[in-house]
C-alpha cells in the first residue's frame, strides 16, 4: 500500500449558514469610527465654544457692572452737591437705579459712615465694587455695588445656559448627521468588498465563470476588481490549456498505440512473422509517438509562453531574416526560391517566441511547395501595425479546410502526404495573440497565381 503522503493544509472554512458577512462588520466598524471622529471633533468645538462664549459673556457682564457702578456714583456724587452734605441728600433715584439691574448699593461719607444702603446689601454675596464719589476734584464718599442672583447676574446665568443648550443640540445633530453619513460611506466602500468576497467563494466552490464585473466603488477599488477578474481569467486559461493538453494527448496517441498493440499482439499469437517489414512497421509508429510527444510539448511550451511573454524593442524585419537565414539551406536542398523584402518593423515583443512564429510559416511553406516554387516573406510598417507576410507558389489550401487550419492538430487533404502533427500553425496563430496581434491565411487553389499568403500583423512599437 502506497503513502498517500502528508495530507493538504485544511482551507479557510465556511461560513455557518445564516451567518452575517464579514463585510457587515466592516462596515459597521467604519461607520463607529466616522463617528468617533465626529464626536471628538463635535466635543473639542463645543468645549472651545463654551469655554470662549462664557467667558465673553461673563467679561460683558463685569463691564456692564463697571458702567452701573460709575453711573451710581455720578448719580449720588449730584445728591450730594446739591446740599453740599449727606445727611440732607436725596439717595432714593440712586438706590432706584440699582434695583432693575439686579444690584446693591450702599453708599458711605468720606469717614466710611453708611449714608443710604439698599436693601437686602448685607444678604447680597456676589461681586463686589467699590468706587469713590467725587465731586469737582474732592472725594467726598465711597458707593459700594454688590451683584444680587438677578438681573445682569440672572441674564448672564441664562446666557450661558441657552448658548450651552444650543451647543448640546449642535453636537447632537452633528452626530447624527456623521453617523448616517459613515453608515453611507462605510456601505459604499464594503459593498465592493462584499461583492469580491462572494466571487472569491464562488470560485472556491468551482464556478470558475464567477466574476466581479464592473463595479462603482472607489478607484482602488475597481482596480482591485479588476486585478481579480484578469487573475480569474488567466487561472481560468490555465485550466483550459490543461484540458485541452490532456484531450489532445488521449486523441493523437490513440492511434500509434493501437496499432503498437495489435501488432505485437500478432507476434504473441504468432499470427505474424517478425519479419523486418512488420518490426520496421512497428518502428514507424514509435517514432510517430515520439514526433508526437516532441509536438506536444512544443504547444505545451508555446501556450505557457502566451501568459508570460517577456518582452522587449525589436525590428520584425530583422527577426525575419534571422528566421530566413536559419532555413536557407533547407530551402537550397529543395529547389525552392525564398525571396525576401524586408522594410524596417519595429514593434514590442518576445524576440523567442517570434522567431518561432516566422520559423512555423516558412516552414509550413517549404513543405507544401514543390521543387522549382517560390517563397516570399516581407515586412511593412503602416504607422500602427507592423505587417509581416510569407507567400508561396504551392497547391494551395481547399476553402473548406482554411477556416480550420488553426485548429489544434487539424491536417487537411492537401496535408495527407506531408509530415507533421499540425500544431505548428496553432503555435504561430496563439503566440501571435498574445503579443496582442492577429495571424490570418489566404489561399487560392486554382489559377496561376496559386498558393498560400500568411499574414502577421503586430501593433508597431
Amino acid at each position: 500500500m502506497t503513502d498517500p503522503g502528508p495530507a493538504p493544509p485544511p482551507g479557510p472554512a465556511p461560513p455557518p449558514p445564516g451567518a452575517a458577512p464579514r463585510g457587515g462588520t466592516l462596515g459597521l466598524r467604519l461607520a463607529l469610527a466616522f463617528l468617533t471622529v465626529a464626536l471628538a471633533a463635535v466635543a473639542l468645538l463645543a468645549g472651545l465654544t463654551a469655554a470662549f462664549a462664557a467667558a465673553d459673556v461673563s467679561n460683558l457682564a463685569i463691564q456692564q457692572r463697571g458702567e452701573l457702578a460709575k453711573a451710581i456714583t455720578a448719580v449720588a456724587g449730584a445728591a450730594w452737591d446739591e446740599n453740599k452734605t449727606w445727611s440732607s441728600a436725596d439717595l432714593s433715584s440712586v438706590l432706584d437705579l440699582a434695583v432693575p439691574t439686579g444690584a446693591a448699593v450702599q453708599i458711605r461719607d468720606q469717614a466710611g459712615q453708611v449714608v443710604a444702603s439698599s436693601r437686602g446689601f448685607g444678604a447680597a454675596d456676589g461681586s463686589q465694587s467699590s468706587l469713590p464719589v467725587v465731586v469737582r476734584g474732592q472725594r467726598v464718599g465711597t458707593a459700594l455695588v454688590r451683584s444680587t442672583g438677578s438681573g445682569l447676574n440672572a441674564a448672564d446665568r441664562s446666557l450661558k445656559i441657552a448658548l450651552l443648550r444650543a451647543i448640546a443640540g449642535a453636537a447632537g445633530l452633528a452626530a447624527l448627521l456623521a453617523l448616517l453619513t459613515g453608515l453611507a460611506v462605510a456601505r459604499r466602500i464594503t459593498r465592493p468588498v462584499i461583492r469580491l468576497i462572494e466571487v472569491t467563494r464562488a470560485m472556491a466552490a468551482g464556478d470558475r465563470a464567477a466574476r466581479v464585473g464592473e463595479i462603482r466603488a472607489a478607484g482602488e477599488l475597481r482596480e482591485l476588481a479588476a486585478a481579480f477578474d484578469q487573475m480569474a481569467g488567466t487561472l481560468d486559461r490555465q485550466e483550459q490549456i490543461r484540458r485541452n493538453l490532456v484531450a489532445d494527448v488521449a486523441h493523437e496517441l490513440r492511434t500509434p498505440i493501437a496499432i503498437l498493440q495489435a501488432g505485437h499482439e500478432a507476434l504473441l499469437d504468432g499470427v505474424a512473422e517478425p519479419t523486418p517489414a512488420e518490426l520496421g512497421s512497428l518502428r514507424d509508429e514509435v517514432l510517430r509517438l515520439a514526433r508526437m510527444v516532441g509536438d506536444l510539448q512544443t504547444l505545451a511550451a508555446a501556450d505557457a509562453a502566451s501568459l508570460n511573454l517577456t518582452r522587449s524593442p525589436a525590428d520584425l524585419a530583422e527577426l525575419a531574416a534571422a528566421a530566413a537565414d536559419s532555413l536557407a539551406r533547407r530551402f537550397e536542398a529543395a529547389g525552392i526560391t525564398l525571396d525576401r523584402d524586408l522594410a524596417a518593423s519595429p514593434v514590442l515583443a518576445d524576440t523567442h517566441w517570434l522567431h518561432q512564429v516566422i520559423t512555423n510559416l516558412l516552414t509550413n511553406a517549404l513543405k507544401f511547395t514543390p521543387a522549382g516554387g517560390g517563397v516570399t516573406i516581407s515586412t511593412r510598417s503602416n504607422g500602427t501595425e507592423a505587417v509581416l507576410r510569407v507567400t508561396d507558389t504551392g497547391t494551395g489550401i481547399p476553402a473548406d479546410d482554411l477556416p480550420r487550419i488553426f485548429d489544434r492538430f487539424f491536417r487537411g487533404q492537401q496535408a495527407a502526404p506531408v509530415s507533421g502533427s499540425g500544431i505548428g500553425l496553432t503555435v504561430a496563430a496563439e503566440l501571435a495573440q498574445a503579443h496582442g496581434g492577429r495571424l490570418t491565411a489566404a489561399s487560392e487553389t486554382k489559377g496561376p497565381g496559386r498558393g498560400t499568403q500568411m499574414t502577421l500583423s503586430l501593433p508597431s512599437a
